[in-house]
């Protein structure tokens, strides 16, 4: 089969296509075709490591989502069938196996059934963006432990970034749950994009007063904040926020800080959540997983540009310029496609 390897960290051009020996399940696996892999920021973070080059120990697939089809059970799975339609998380974390082949073998429990009304590019755009999404949604103290319809009915809810993956993700998982969604966005492309995923109000953080649209939106405040840009929005965050609210913050840049407001987060009983996807419990991991299926059964996931997510392609074998697209900041999602549909 082909596959994506790098051999050691650095920039793109380390990412290799090369034939691999097709590898057969073993005890609780599964070997799925994969039709479509998903690119996030942390799959070029990983690749590129913490500057230079740096040999690994094992070659390795890069990317984490995906989406296929399983051709090849091990013993011990139960609940899958070859021929099903599956979404994929965390495939690369912990592994030398990554989505960017033709195949990949993995634990059946990332393997989650994508139901037939979905597209393998629904599946490829998930994982990490709504899984995230889902750990920032339920992280207020007496919010719910697992998203559902009406969970979070009568809260309202900040955005920032809300043309990001992560924020497209939290706009829709927001709204299914019920509540008020409001987004910030720097231009007008990406208002019409957080629209399109269902934000009832978008402001323009470089146009717009975003403490005063806020608060006319939410005139006793928010009640969590999903923050890409922590640095640059805690001083706002901190003022629209209601007491004991809650900013989850999911993003940053290699040695980056944020510099707390003490006082006022005292005043406010203010909660901060630092967020990674991969090292959540495993508790807060499989409600998000259950969570993004029920929602994906209820067709609360849509991508696509008429959904708020735009779609870029490259072929397996340009995957090191999707990984390029992706750290230059591409708009909506970045998807590979690894082998056709049927």
């Amino acid at each position: 089969m082909k596959a994506i390897v790098y051999e050691e960290t650095g920039s793109s051009p380390v990412l290799k296509l090369q034939d691999k020996p097709l590898a057969d399940p073993r005890a609780h696996e599964v070997r799925v075709r994969v039709v479509v892999s998903g690119v996030n920021p942390t799959d070029w973070k990983s690749r590129a490591g913490g500057g230079g080059s740096t040999p690994l120990e094992a070659p390795k697939v890069p990317n984490q989502d995906g989406a296929g089809v399983i051709d090849a059970i091990g013993p011990g799975v139960t609940g899958l069938s070859i021929g099903d339609r599956v979404w994929l998380w965390d495939v690369a974390w912990g592994s030398t196996e990554g989505t960017a082949q033709e195949y990949a073998v993995i634990p059946a429990a990332k393997a989650v059934p994508l139901p037939h009304t979905e597209s393998f590019d629904t599946g490829a755009s998930i994982g990490i963006p709504a899984l995230t999404a889902h750990r920032a949604l339920t992280s207020n103290e007496d919010g719910p432990a697992r998203l559902s319809p009406g969970a979070l009915t009568g809260r309202t809810i900040l955005i920032t970034g809300g043309a990001g993956a992560v924020g497209h993700a939290a706009i829709q998982l927001a709204n299914w749950a019920g509540a008020t969604v409001i987004a910030t966005v720097s231009g007008d492309r990406k208002a019409e994009l957080a629209r399109r995923a269902g934000a009832h109000t978008v402001v323009n953080y470089r146009t717009d007063d975003v403490i005063t649209a806020v608060r006319q939106a939410a005139g006793g405040g928010v009640d969590t904040i999903v923050d890409v840009n922590a640095p640059a929005n805690i001083e706002t965050d901190v003022q629209v926020l209601k007491p004991s609210g809650t900013i989850a913050i999911y993003a940053a840049n290699p040695g980056e800080s944020v510099t707390v407001p003490i006082r006022e987060s005292m005043t406010k009983n203010v909660r901060y959540q630092f967020i990674l996807t991969y090292t959540v419990t495993d508790e807060q991991k499989q409600r998000a997983v259950a969570a993004v299926s029920d929602a994906l059964k209820d067709g609360a996931l849509p991508v696509g540009e008429e959904h708020g997510l735009p779609l870029t392609r490259f072929p397996l074998e340009e995957t090191a310029a999707a990984h390029d697209a992706v750290e230059r900041g591409t708009i909506g999602k970045v998807l590979i496609d690894v082998a056709p549909s049927s």
